[in-house]
């Protein structure tokens, strides 16, 4: 069991910083930081001082499993911009990568496309916001238009591409992980 996901989980939950952690536990923020990182262990009463100043105790501790992150703020989203095939992408969960799914919102301006993918295993799913995009399967290609959505096995090569005059912004979700 990873003791410092756990504790910083908790203290997540709590809304606390480190250093308020520490300040309520009389530790150091950097000790608080090495805990959470597994770098360091805490000794059973410092830990109970910890899981005190967290509003839990050793036997809740231990008996309930790690709180997933549910909520992802507009702060934790990381963009890229392509301005060769003129898109952008914002990865709107932070190391979705490690997840089944991986959901991004893609922005392509008016003779824009995405990358090409590769065939891979898994499947993708989009919505599209705004403009229209063509989705390009193989020598395959399907028009989606705002408030209409696609969904593909992804066992040919695809690509989103925006052929029309209006900037496109799309949600797409690929299962497993592959942007």
């Amino acid at each position: 069991m990873e003791i410092g996901a756990k504790i910083k989980s908790l203290r997540t939950v709590n809304g606390l910083t480190q250093e308020e952690l520490a300040i309520r536990s009389d530790l150091t923020k950097g000790f608080i930081s090495q805990i959470e990182r597994d770098l360091t262990s805490p000794s059973i009463a410092t830990l109970m001082d910890i899981l005190e100043a967290l509003g839990t105790d050793i036997e809740k501790f231990f008996s309930n499993p790690i709180q997933k992150k549910v909520v992802y703020t507009k702060e934790e989203i990381i963009s890229s911009e392509n301005d060769k095939f003129k898109h952008s992408i914002d990865w709107l969960i932070s190391n979705a990568q490690k997840n089944v799914m991986e959901p991004i919102l893609m922005t392509i301006e008016s003779g824009g496309q995405s990358n090409v993918d590769k065939p891979h295993e898994g499947e993708e799913f989009g919505y599209v916001l705004s403009g229209s995009v063509y989705v390009v399967l193989g020598k395959s290609k399907y028009k989606v238009n705002k408030g209409e959505s696609f969904y593909f096995k992804a066992d040919k090569d695809h690509y989103l591409e925006n052929s029309f005059k209006r900037v496109a912004k799309v949600i797409w979700v690929s299962c497993p992980p592959s942007f």
